[in-house]
């Protein structure tokens, strides 16, 4: 069979929130209003990952290439979001997770976690 190969996952944004859905048929969900920190996460120029979390630490994991201009504009809804400091941390080349926005009332500590 010929076509493209199924990709690993499906993102979709709305006014309410950011899903992302797995070819294994996980699904990662995250509404806006709960949205307590924002970071990138990078281990090579070309794997990027936007990191969503809430006051648990749950939330969403976006991957740069699924991001468009409805992701990005959403983000600027966030009190106080800055999308220059958001490109810098996606751009830099850097290894590791940089947070580039946290709410204005974050929770008192949010884990370390391990992404895909």
């Amino acid at each position: 069979m010929h076509g493209n190969p199924m990709p690993d996952s499906y993102v979709y944004v709305t006014e309410e929130g950011v899903t992302r859905h797995y070819a294994d048929g996980s699904v990662e969900a995250l509404a806006w209003e709960d949205v307590v920190e924002v970071r990138v996460v990078s281990d090579a120029p070309d794997d990027v990952l936007y990191v969503l979390l809430d006051r648990d630490g749950e939330g969403c994991v976006v991957p740069r290439s699924a991001t468009d201009a409805t992701f990005l504009a959403r983000l600027r809804y966030l009190p106080d979001f800055d999308l220059d400091r958001l490109a810098v941390a996606a751009d830099s080349g850097h290894d590791g997770v940089v947070v580039v926005w946290r709410s204005p009332d974050p929770p008192s500590a949010l884990p370390d976690l391990e992404y895909d």
